[in-house]
């Protein structure tokens, strides 16, 4: 259970910027950003602005490194971390969100 913690920490520290959240819960409710069972961010709409892919490369390099600092620290495959962190993003993904789940995009 201790590892559910620092994964649900850790989000909470990726998105402690208040303009960064907005960015990305903007982009979320636009339809343009989803979340993927990999733990990472993906383009639900492949036309989304520059700003937009880049916002998703953003947190998804955030996203990798806190992955690779919470498998380091507990003798974890990244794989593992990888997959705990996608179930519980699309976990907390709310009504009408994008997830992507057998290869396609669907609202929650």
């Amino acid at each position: 259970m201790e590892l559910v913690t620092k994964l649900i920490f850790s989000f909470l520290l990726l998105a402690s910027s208040a303009a960064f959240a907005a960015d990305l819960d903007q982009a979320k409710r636009d339809g343009l950003v989803g979340e993927r069972a990999d733990g990472y961010l993906g383009l639900v709409d492949t036309s989304a602005p520059s700003d937009v892919r880049a916002l998703v490369a953003d947190v998804n390099d955030k996203r990798k490194a806190e992955y690779q600092r919470i498998a380091a620290g507990n003798d974890l495959e990244m794989a593992q971390v990888e997959a705990l962190a996608g179930k519980k993003a699309i976990e907390r993904t709310a009504p009408g969100g994008w997830i992507l789940l057998n290869g396609g995009w669907q609202k929650k």
